[in-house]
């Protein structure tokens, strides 16, 4: 087993950096003439804006910028569409190693103060100030991207850059205005930033074209670099972008004879640079993410200590289980020789009710069935991150795999559901197999439903369309309920789970248990260990879903995904045997609870990550912030739940079919 992870964990990291291409990720040619395998035009398209301080994103004509043509946009897979990237054409022109001084994206945008709906497109300009949204704009299917230094010297490299700053009282070096503060200093002034540098990095030579007979250098980009500036221009004909006077945007309402002129312009200056290869052309990204090593130490030590604390539970349990197995089976012969022997106690006194169904044997069930469709769905949808798939190059992949995975693994979820429901005695399957594809997706759409809904009232990119809404039905109910159904058809089919020892007709009375033995505190402790090997990861995967950072350690995540099932078996499997040594043999709901309360350690941490790291203040974010972690959560605890539960059982039906039983 250990061989086996090793071994899948090394090809992780071996095609982390050596990974083949993928559709649509292959290498592009350019070149200053259009030719046959290389094209001078470099299409600049823009995503939709978010920020740190508010969950809803709006798309890029939502604001008033220059737009174009948007019927020639790309289309985007299930995973875009349901974290809300809608990717358009942008109207900014680039050509291969033409660099432009000051160009001019479209005409004067004008807004007056006798308007009603120039006032209307100025708040909205204010508010996505104010809030701090960020552009997100895509070249050859890289990132545009920000760069500033850090309090600590190093620099930081943004995907995204502000669409203004607001100056209140003062600034730190992160926020907006702090690109320059000797311009951006007016108090409770906005500034819209209205021209960007561009600075693209290319290595030259990745090709040679032969066009009429004429031989031509082309290039592959390494890097798109972006500057944002606030310039209030004098002259609409020929602006000069070296004009250093900001343009303002008063906080109030503007006067019924004020007027207030945009024109948004760019620059862009070609470099080359032929050290940096193509292939690595993500690193000055990923390397530039902050405490990246401080990342990679914390994970390691966590991963040794996880490691460390399994290894002594096991041990514990080998060694215990060891003596208690030779002491019971002595008694036992004893006993057939007429020798008097010791009074039997401890685990093997309840042999006769440890397998007696448990009560509300039908909603566990259900719940047993959705957690491995759930488990599966991760685990295989992490194999392929590791194999190179799912890379942040390859947008929405991660959530289109998931998806379809979770849709198709639903004959996993009526198997297991069957199954086990069978083995409690359960005869109504019929129930069995609505619950199984209906509770959890109908739990999980609803708060995606509801939630759907702000974001259609608010305007929102993150709104999913109606014809999408229809193809996620159609994939639950067309796909997902009919696999279930055939699951359920085998699962049922097959011989219920033979037991090792009979169930005794009348119920064993259960002792008075110690504070230690109890359910509840039972259950608050099995949830730490699991949590303790997650909770590094978990920083910064809430960062790459709410900070807008790039998640790309799959490798470890792979590594810590099996830590966490090993300790969520280990930690289940050792209070279920100190819970059957004080003679308590209801295990089952509590197998379930203990490695599934995991699930409330995350809910915890969410909030203080919410408390700490986001700076999200309206009752309507914070609303749609909690309905996502709810999502995660519950997915979480059947994730967690079924580990603890199926590793029990195994640990269960193990040490009674070893022992001799009268």
């Amino acid at each position: 087993m250990s061989k086996t992870i090793f071994l899948l964990y090394a090809l992780c990291i071996f095609t982390g950096n050596y990974a083949f291409y993928l559709p649509g990720l292959a290498p592009v040619n350019f070149c200053e003439q259009d030719a046959e395998t290389c094209k001078s035009d470099i299409r600049l398209y823009v995503n939709r804006l978010n920020s740190e301080q508010s969950v809803i994103p709006f798309e890029y004509h939502h604001f008033d910028f220059c737009l174009t043509d948007e019927s020639q946009s790309p289309s985007e897979n299930l995973g875009q569409v349901l974290f809300g990237e809608r990717i358009r054409p942008s109207p900014y022109k680039l050509k291969f190693k033409v660099d432009e001084k000051c160009a001019k994206v479209c005409s004067v945008k004008k807004y007056s103060g006798d308007n009603e709906e120039d006032e209307k497109k100025l708040q909205v300009l204010r508010t996505g100030i104010q809030y701090s949204y960020q552009h997100h704009w895509i070249v050859d299917n890289m990132p545009v991207t920000w760069c500033y230094p850090l309090n600590d010297g190093h620099q930081y490299c943004s995907i995204g850059f502000p669409m203004g700053c607001y100056y209140k009282e003062s600034w730190s070096q992160q926020d907006s205005c702090s690109i320059d503060p000797t311009l951006y200093n007016k108090p409770k002034t906005y500034y819209l930033f209205n021209h960007v540098d561009l600075l693209i990095t290319y290595h030259n030579g990745a090709n040679e074209d032969w066009n009429a007979g004429t031989k031509t250098s082309s290039g592959r980009i390494i890097s798109i670099k972006v500057t944002p500036r606030s310039i209030n221009h004098d002259n609409f004909e020929s602006p000069d972008c070296q004009n250093k006077k900001p343009l303002e945007i008063p906080s109030e309402r503007l006067a019924p004879n004020q007027k207030i002129n945009v024109l948004y312009t760019y620059s862009i200056r070609f470099q080359e640079n032929n050290t940096i290869k193509w292939s690595s052309r993500w690193d000055y990204i990923l390397e530039s993410m902050p405490h990246t090593n401080i990342q990679w130490f914390s994970i390691l030590n966590s991963l040794v200590i996880v490691l460390f604390l399994s290894g002594m539970v096991a041990m514990i349990m080998l060694r215990t289980l060891h003596k208690d197995i030779a002491r019971y089976n002595q008694a036992y012969f004893q006993i057939e020789s007429g020798e008097d022997a010791q009074e039997e106690f401890g685990w093997k006194l309840v042999h006769g009710d440890v397998f007696r169904p448990p009560r509300k044997g039908m909603l566990l069930s259900v719940l047993l069935g959705s957690g491995v469709q759930v488990f599966f769905m991760a685990l295989v949808t992490l194999a392929f991150a590791c194999l190179g798939f799912l890379s942040p190059a390859n947008r929405g992949a991660l959530m289109t795999c998931a998806m379809v995975l979770y849709v198709c693994l639903g004959i996993a979820a009526g198997y297991t559901s069957a199954l086990i429901y069978k083995s409690f005695g359960g005869e109504k399957w019929k129930s069995n197999v609505l619950l199984t594809s209906m509770l959890s997706p109908g739990i999980v759409f609803s708060l995606f439903f509801i939630m759907n809904l702000i974001f259609w009232a608010e305007g929102s990119s993150a709104a999913v369309p109606f014809s999408t809404l229809v193809a996620i039905l159609a994939l639950w109910f067309g796909i997902s309920v009919p696999l279930t159904f055939v699951g359920a058809y085998f699962g049922f089919r097959k011989r219920a789970i033979e037991h090792p020892v009979r169930t005794n007709q009348i119920p064993r009375q259960i002792p008075e248990q110690s504070f230690y033995t109890q359910a509840i505190p039972g259950v608050i402790m099995g949830g730490v260990l699991p949590f303790g090997c997650i909770f590094i990861q978990l920083f910064f995967i809430l960062n790459s879903l709410w900070s807008s950072q790039m998640y790309y350690m799959f490798g470890f995540l792979f590594l810590v995904f099996l830590i966490l099932v090993i300790t969520c078996s280990e930690t289940t499997i050792l209070l279920c045997y100190f819970h059957l040594c004080a003679e308590d043999y209801h295990w089952w709901w509590r197998s379930f609870l203990t490695s599934g309360f995991t699930a409330f350690y995350l809910l915890i941490y969410c909030i203080h990550y919410f408390i700490t790291k986001l700076n999200i203040e309206d009752a309507t974010s914070t609303f749609l912030y909690f309905g996502y972690t709810m999502i995660m959560v519950y997915l979480f605890f059947l994730l967690t739940g079924s580990i603890g539960f199926f590793a029990c059982l195994w640990f269960v039906r193990k040490i009674y079919s070893v022992v001799k039983v009268d």
